[in-house]
């Protein structure tokens, strides 16, 4: 069989990695030199902790699953497993992590409530001042800038892929069969538009009325912390965004304790990731209304640099990059994804949204299942 993959983010990558482990010839097009969207721009975080119950955390821990054997045959994904600490401070927050603990797919997720004490000694970097914190042992994490160019050179090393960068694909021409603005026809036996965030283009002439939209956030890096942050850390804010925690003690806090106003403003919470030089990688904002803003605002940087400051009880290292991203995100959030054929041989799968890096060896097996490659 051969395959075409249009698009060279994550979730591309892995359908690609997906047909080459079953034997098949692939084609992958990306219409930059390299992928450069949210594949890129998100803390490479493989995040189980926070997905709602049912099909969204069974595609999470298989996703875990995979990341973790794909990181055994392709070292330089820097797959780890890591783990996450959620730090609380007071009663309304410890609550909400109490009520995680008890959820019937707690040990699945490897949910503990831990002392501050016990926190510090999974955590010997957070020095700052909380009550106690929400570990979840199956979080992990990869380097988002560097995993696409590790799995393409294990995907060469097959010799049965080719990658195509600077071509945009424009138009569907046959069953299997796909045009890019150099003029070239690929054909194969099946196509996946994986186009991430581009949504314009070929993606609206198929699917007019398409149930994804578009989603902008902020985020930073510093220089190296000049000692391990051996967890990922998110801060109590994360509780109002992540399915995992609804529960009256959420309600609760919803209604007690309100987040900070700039946080509230910009949709915020903290995630926090140490890359393998040391930096840390720390967000994020969520803007949903088009058109977003083209320029990236100071505040939020400030109450996130403050939060950091708080739980590792000493200044943050020099920030030293500051970027925006976009993803794309199903406007029904309950959907792991948007899978759907839109001509003959051509199927898009698009909208995972913030799952996308966790999720996307789960979805590409997935897909990989359903049209029986």
């Amino acid at each position: 069989m051969r395959v075409i993959v249009v698009g060279g983010g994550v979730v591309g990558t892995m359908h690609a990695w997906q047909a080459v482990q079953r034997g098949h010839e692939v084609v992958q097009i990306e219409r930059e030199a390299e992928a450069r969207g949210a594949s890129l721009r998100n803390f490479g975080q493989i995040w189980v902790s926070g997905r709602a119950g049912g099909e969204e955390l069974d595609t999470a821990l298989r996703a875990r699953e995979l990341w973790e054997r794909i990181g055994a045959e392709v070292p330089g994904l820097g797959f780890r497993a890591i783990g996450s600490l959620t730090p609380v401070r007071n009663a309304r927050e410890y609550a909400v992590a109490e009520a995680a603990t008890a959820r019937p797919d707690a040990a699945a997720r490897g949910y503990e409530l831990v002392t501050a004490a016990e926190a510090r000694k999974i955590n010997p970097a957070l020095r700052g001042a909380f009550e106690a914190a929400l570990w979840c042992e199956r979080d992990a994490a990869v380097e988002p800038r560097t995993a696409q160019l590790h799995l393409r050179e294990a995907l060469r090393a097959s010799g049965r892929y080719t990658f195509l960068p600077g071509r945009e694909v424009r138009e569907v021409t046959g069953p299997g069969a796909v045009r890019d603005d150099h003029g070239d026809v690929h054909r194969g036996d099946a196509v996946v538009l994986a186009t991430g965030a581009w949504l314009s283009g070929l993606v609206r002439e198929l699917v007019p009325d398409l149930p994804v939209r578009r989603v902008r956030l902020q985020m930073m890096q510093t220089a190296p912390l000049g000692e391990p942050l051996t967890t990922s850390v998110a801060d109590a804010d994360s509780f109002r965004y992540y399915p995992a925690y609804k529960s009256p003690a959420l309600d609760a806090l919803n209604a007690e304790q309100a987040q900070a106003p700039v946080a509230a403003a910009h949709k915020m919470q903290l995630l926090m990731v140490q890359r393998q030089d040391g930096g840390l990688t720390i967000g994020d904002t969520h803007e949903y209304e088009h058109p977003f803003a083209f320029d990236t605002l100071e505040d939020p940087y400030e109450h996130l640099t403050e939060v950091v400051e708080s739980f590792l009880g000493r200044p943050l290292p020099k920030i030293r990059h500051r970027w925006a991203g976009v993803y794309a995100q199903c406007t029904d959030t309950t959907r792991v994804v948007h899978r759907q054929q839109v001509a003959d041989g051509v199927w898009l799968v698009t909208g995972p949204g913030g799952r996308g890096m966790t999720c996307s060896p789960a979805i590409a097996e997935t897909t990989a299942n359903e049209l029986g490659w």
